[in-house]
């Protein structure tokens, strides 16, 4: 139990938590608090502007604005799942200095699907007709 308290106490500064826009808005997440922040890619959100990109995710009750700066996956595009990594900051804006985007027609993170669920807006993927 002890070497378990440890490793906790030394990890507890790379943990970072998941939360959806809902969460953001409604658990007043302060200001400088680093975590995950997921949903979908809110349909003409996307601005970009050299190699920063602005958009919103979206979990169809809350949108979060998100600044990102450097390269986005090939599969980030709007109405996509997708799962950032970074800082909320004063104001709402959340700094992201990761994104990760879902990687096939069947594949959205388990943290958006779960948040699309509990918010009553998942559409499953399409089962593929077996030949």
């Amino acid at each position: 139990a002890v070497a378990a308290g440890l490793v906790l106490f030394a990890m507890r500064d790379s943990i970072v938590f998941f939360h959806g826009p809902t969460d953001v808005v409604e658990k007043s997440i302060q200001a400088g608090t680093r975590f995950r922040l997921g949903g979908l890619v809110k349909e003409g959100s996307v601005v970009r502007q050299g190699q920063t990109v602005t958009f919103e995710v979206t979990d169809m009750n809350r949108n979060v604005p998100v600044t990102y700066t450097g390269i986005l996956p090939d599969l980030f595009r709007e109405g996509q799942g997708v799962v950032t990594e970074g800082v909320l900051q004063a104001g709402g804006l959340f700094k992201a200095d990761s994104v990760l985007a879902r990687h096939d027609e069947n594949y959205m993170p388990r943290e958006v699907a779960d948040t699309l669920k509990k918010q009553g807006h998942w559409q499953p993927p399409a089962s593929k007709p077996q030949s």
